[in-house]
């Protein structure tokens, strides 16, 4: 759970980076509906108004399709001791081995390519394989940062030699991936064309699973089951295409219908929920996240940004996340509420969609969004109070009341000096980082600490969870202690 967490934070920077992404791609679709609905819906794609809004998509596209990428860097810089950059640089190297080894194009050079494989590698660029780039990039950095190598080779001793560790890792990653990855790919195929035969429970279903392999980037296997012409369905493409349900085996839309109220809705319900359950000193930063993501659901339906800010802080929140989408996907199934999308579920989608033959009841948004919105709202407000799950604003650091600390000793250097005689000396330290206001030091001999002497520096305390952890409580001039005791230990 520990690691989950830690995996949350990282991810807050680059999560941080895809609100603004989604509100300009909403704009530029609003302004541009031909780069989204094309011809078939009777939109020019020409004009002043085209030109701007087709530039605002590109602009916010940017970020949203490379997403995985930003994860890739994200954490391998968060997840790195001294959050230090060359675990981002070690990071991206990863992602980009991984990505091109196992590109379908040079995996058909070394073996013959089935269709539903090629389907697989073709699907390679997501953010499973960015998570998993990072933390290869965060882990060669805190295991090899300071390797010492043969003086011939001491140029590329340290932190230059991290990205090369992380190349070798790479490459046998990738091995295991090779063989790993399409059988994973196609389990998930393969539950999407049991899942068809379930009907409205099979939406649901489907619409669960959706929202549960976000995180890896496995509901592109599902997708191209029920949107695409994988195995003959294709609900997007024959939506798109003008048909009706009379056209088909099944009700048109029926897989794509549910996802409009829980992201137009159900997502500022739960937005909602986490500022009204932020910690007051927090909630600031909780509106500035969570509103923004918000936004860009409900104009048009990007909701990584919200997923990815709670998604591995609170992982069971997320799974009943994932319900609430196949509770609302049955319940639009059955009463015959539908509607489509070609990028995804938020009103720019809803309303291009509604004049197409395939629409129905499309009204009835108004009714499902309220159910949608205070459901959300209620399950994720009790969740979240009832089980202290750490969504943005709640995250606990550190104590409250320890920020008001304040260091007796202005003279940074002093005091570092002073902690670092009371651990035992550098000789002892294995690992130096530091929160809002601790000093979080890992140690080689706990025998070696003398707490006495550590709070002459002026500090507040001293704080022991492990046998080889020391905290130092600091307070929010712990940056400047962090930075001199780093330099007396090099």
């Amino acid at each position: 759970m520990k690691f989950l967490q830690k995996l949350g934070k990282s991810l807050m920077l680059p999560v941080a980076c895809l609100p603004i992404c989604g509100i300009l791609m909403g704009i530029g679709y609003a302004l541009a509906p031909a780069a989204m609905a094309g011809e078939v819906a009777g939109y020019q794609a020409s004009g002043i108004a085209y030109q701007i809004g087709y530039y605002l998509i590109k602009a916010g596209g940017a970020l949203i399709d490379n997403m995985a990428i930003l994860f890739a860097i994200g954490i391998g810089v968060g997840m790195s001791e001294d959050n230090d950059g060359t675990g981002g640089l070690a990071a991206l190297a990863s992602w980009l081995m991984i990505t091109n080894l196992l590109s379908t194009a040079n995996v058909s050079v070394i073996m013959s390519l089935s269709e539903d494989a090629t389907l697989a590698f073709d699907k390679i660029q997501n953010p499973f394989i960015g998570i998993i780039a990072g933390i290869i990039g965060a882990t060669c950095y805190n295991k090899f940062k300071g390797t010492q190598l043969p003086n011939f080779l001491s140029f590329f001793s340290g932190k230059r030699c991290v990205a090369i560790v992380a190349g070798v890792v790479s490459i046998i990653v990738s091995v295991v991936l090779l063989f790993v990855w399409p059988i994973l790919f196609g389990a998930l195929v393969a539950l999407g064309e049991a899942i068809v035969k379930l009907d409205a429970v099979g939406a649901g279903l489907y619409a669960f699973f959706n929202r549960l392999l976000i995180p890896f980037g496995l509901h592109h296997a599902l997708n191209n089951v029920f949107w695409f012409d994988t195995i003959g369905l294709g609900d997007l493409t024959h939506f798109w295409a003008g048909d009706t349900s009379a056209d088909v085996t099944w009700s048109l839309g029926m897989y794509m219908s549910g996802f409009f109220p829980c992201m137009m809705f159900g997502i500022p319900g739960a937005a909602l929920a986490m500022v009204h359950t932020a910690k007051s000193n927090k909630k600031k930063v909780a509106i500035g996240l969570v509103t923004s993501a918000a936004i860009a659901a409900f104009v048009c339906g990007v909701t990584e940004p919200f997923e990815f800010a709670f998604m591995f802080l609170a992982p069971a929140l997320y799974v009943i996340y994932a319900l609430l989408y196949a509770i609302f996907t049955v319940i639009t199934v059955l009463v015959g509420f539908r509607a489509g999308f070609s990028f995804s579920a938020g009103l720019t989608d809803l309303v291009f969609s509604a004049s197409l033959p395939a629409a129905q009841n499309t009204w009835m948004i108004i009714p499902l969004g309220i159910a949608a919105f205070i459901v959300f709202y209620v399950v994720f407000r009790f969740a979240i109070v009832k089980f202290d799950l750490k969504t943005p604003g709640r995250e606990d650091d550190d104590q409250d009341e320890e920020k008001k600390v304040v260091l007796a000793n202005d003279n940074f250097t002093e005091v570092a000096s002073i902690i670092l005689e009371g651990i035992g000396g550098k000789e002892n330290v294995t690992s130096i980082d530091n929160c809002i206001t601790r000093l979080r030091l890992e140690i080689k001999d706990y025998t070696k600490v003398d707490e006495k002497k550590i709070k002459s520096a002026g500090v507040a305390g001293v704080i022991r969870p492990g046998k080889n952890s020391v905290q130092v409580i600091v307070g929010t001039k712990v940056q400047f202690v962090a930075d001199e005791f780093k330099k007396l230990c090099k």
